[in-house]
C-alpha cells in the first residue's frame, strides 16, 4: 500500500475500529517511524478518539515531529482535560530539542485560561516574548481572551493596545474580554472604536454586542443589532440566534424571543435553556414547563442551567409536587449536584406556598452555606407564614455577616423579630442601622422611554 493510499485511509475514517485497523498496517509494515505517517496518523485520529492519538503518540519509536505534539495540544485544549495540554507543552520543552513555533502558544494560552492557572499563562507569555512571537495576531488575540478568563481585564487591554494591526477576531476578543470582565459599557466603547476603525462586526462579534444588550438591559440598542443582522444578510447560526432569544427575554419582550425560536431549526441545548428560563422570568411557567418536557421528548439531556429555568417556573406558579418531582429527577435521573442556585429555588418554592418548615429543612441541609439571596428568601417567607415554628435566629446573624451595610436586611431582620415577639431585637436592630447610618432604599421600578 502506497502513501497515497494511506493518507486516503486517514481521510476516510470516521469509527475508532477503522483507526485501530490502520495501526495494526502501519506497525506490520514498521512505519511508525515515518514522521509523516505519525503527524497524519495523529490528526486523523484525534478528532474521533483523543484516547487512540494519545497512545499512538506516546508509543512512537521516534520523537514525534512538532505538528504532531501541535494537533495533541490544540485537541487537548479543547478537551474536557485542558490541563493535558499544559502538560504536554511542558514535556515538550524538557524531552525534546523542538521548538514551539507560532502554532503551539495559542492553544497552550487557551488551556491556561481554561484552567484558570494565572502563573503558568503568565510564564507561556514570557516565553512568548523571549521568542519574538508577541508581535503574531492569532497568539495576541488568544492572550486577550486568556486575561479576559483570568479576570485581569488590565493585562487583556494592554495586550489589546500593543496591537499594531488588528483585525475583527481582534476587536471581538476585547469587546468579549469586557463582557467577560463585567463591564458592558467598556465593551460598547471598544465597538465604538471599531466602528471608527471601519471594520465590520461579524457573528462573533455580534454575540457579544447582544449580551451587551442584555446586561445593560438595552432594548433599543438590541433591536438596532437585530436590524443590522437582516439588512447585512448574516446567516443566524445557533450562536446568534440564541443571544437573539436571550437579548428580547432579558428586555421583557417575550414573544419577540418565541418567535425568534421557533424560526430557527438549528436549536442546541443552550438555545431551549435559555427560552424556558426567558418564559419561567416572564410570568410564562406553564409556557415554560411545556417547553421543558418538547425538549426532553426530542432527545435533549438538561443540564443544570435548565433544571434551574424549570423549578423557577415551578416556584413562581406555586406547583411544588411538581418542582419537587423536577429536583428528584435532576438528582436521581441526570446525576446533576444542586448547586446554591438549585437550593434557593426549592426554598423559594416552599416558602411562597408557605410551607417554612419544608423550607427551613431543605436551607440546613445544603452542603453550602447559603448566600445572601437564600436566606432573604427564607426570612421573607417566614416574616409571612412562619409563626408556627421558632424563627433560627442564626440565620439573620449570618445574613447581616454577608451583607452589613445594605439596610433592607435590617429592616427584614426587625420584621421577623416583631413576628416572633421579640421587641428587644427590634430595638437593637434599629439602634444597629442607626449606628451604621443606613437606610433602607424605597422601592423603585423604571421603564425605558423608546422615543427618540
Amino acid at each position: 500500500m502506497d502513501f497515497r493510499h494511506l493518507l486516503t485511509l486517514f481521510q476516510h475514517s470516521k469509527t475508532a475500529t477503522h483507526l485501530h485497523q490502520i495501526h495494526s498496517y502501519i506497525l506490520k509494515t514498521s512505519r511508525n517511524h515515518d514522521e509523516l505517517i505519525i503527524s497524519k496518523f495523529i490528526l486523523a485520529s484525534s478528532s474521533i478518539s483523543i484516547d487512540i492519538a494519545r497512545q499512538f503518540f506516546h508509543n512512537s519509536p521516534v520523537t514525534p515531529p512538532l505538528f504532531a505534539w501541535n494537533t495533541m495540544i490544540k485537541e487537548y485544549s479543547k478537551s474536557p482535560t485542558p490541563s493535558e495540554s499544559i502538560k504536554l507543552y511542558s514535556h515538550l520543552q524538557r524531552t525534546t530539542d523542538l521548538q514551539p513555533d507560532k502554532f503551539t502558544y495559542p492553544f497552550v494560552l487557551k488551556s491556561c485560561g481554561r484552567c484558570l492557572l494565572f502563573a503558568a499563562g503568565g510564564s507561556v507569555h514570557s516565553e512568548i516574548l523571549k521568542v519574538g512571537f508577541d508581535s503574531d495576531r492569532f497568539i495576541k488575540n488568544t492572550l486577550v481572551r486568556m486575561y479576559a478568563a483570568f479576570g485581569s481585564i488590565g493585562f487583556a487591554g494592554q495586550v489589546f493596545d500593543e496591537m499594531t494591526e488588528r483585525d475583527v477576531v481582534s476587536w471581538s476578543s476585547m469587546i468579549a474580554a469586557y463582557l467577560t470582565c463585567k463591564y458592558p459599557l467598556d465593551a460598547l466603547s471598544v465597538f465604538l472604536d471599531m466602528k471608527q476603525a471601519n471594520e465590520k462586526p461579524n457573528s462573533v462579534t455580534l454575540v457579544s454586542l447582544l449580551s451587551v444588550c442584555s446586561h445593560l438591559v438595552n432594548i433599543k440598542m438590541g433591536e438596532s443589532i437585530h436590524s443590522y443582522i437582516l439588512t447585512n444578510g448574516i446567516k443566524l447560526d445557533v450562536s446568534l440566534a440564541t443571544a437573539l432569544i436571550e437579548m428580547y427575554s432579558t428586555c421583557g419582550y417575550i414573544e419577540k424571543a418565541l418567535l425568534i425560536f421557533n424560526s430557527t431549526s438549528d436549536r442546541n441545548l443552550q438555545s431551549w435553556t435559555i427560552m424556558i428560563s426567558g418564559l419561567a422570568e416572564n410570568g410564562h411557567g406553564e409556557q415554560a414547563i411545556s417547553l421543558f418536557n418538547e425538549m426532553e421528548d426530542l432527545g435533549f439531556i438538561p443540564d443544570a442551567v435548565s433544571f434551574s429555568g424549570i423549578l423557577s417556573a415551578c416556584s413562581h406558579l406555586g406547583l411544588v409536587e411538581m418542582g419537587q418531582k423536577y429536583f428528584d429527577q435532576m438528582v436521581n435521573l441526570y446525576n446533576i449536584e444542586p448547586t446554591m442556585e438549585h437550593y434557593g429555588c426549592m426554598v423559594d418554592m416552599f416558602g411562597r406556598a408557605g410551607m417554612i418548615e419544608e423550607a427551613y429543612h431543605v436551607l440546613k441541609s445544603m452542603p453550602m452555606e447559603p448566600n445572601a439571596i437564600v436566606l432573604r428568601s427564607f426570612i421573607s417567607a417566614y416574616k409571612n407564614y412562619g409563626s408556627m415554628i421558632t424563627f433560627d435566629d442564626n440565620l439573620v446573624k449570618l445574613l447581616l455577616e454577608i451583607e452589613p451595610d445594605l439596610g433592607s436586611n435590617y429592616v427584614l431582620s426587625a420584621n421577623v423579630s416583631s413576628v416572633s415577639g421579640c421587641w428587644s431585637e427590634v430595638d437593637d436592630v434599629r439602634d444597629a442601622m442607626k449606628g451604621k447610618g443606613l437606610k433602607k432604599v424605597s422601592g423603585r421600578s423604571w421603564l425605558q422611554d423608546n422615543r427618540s
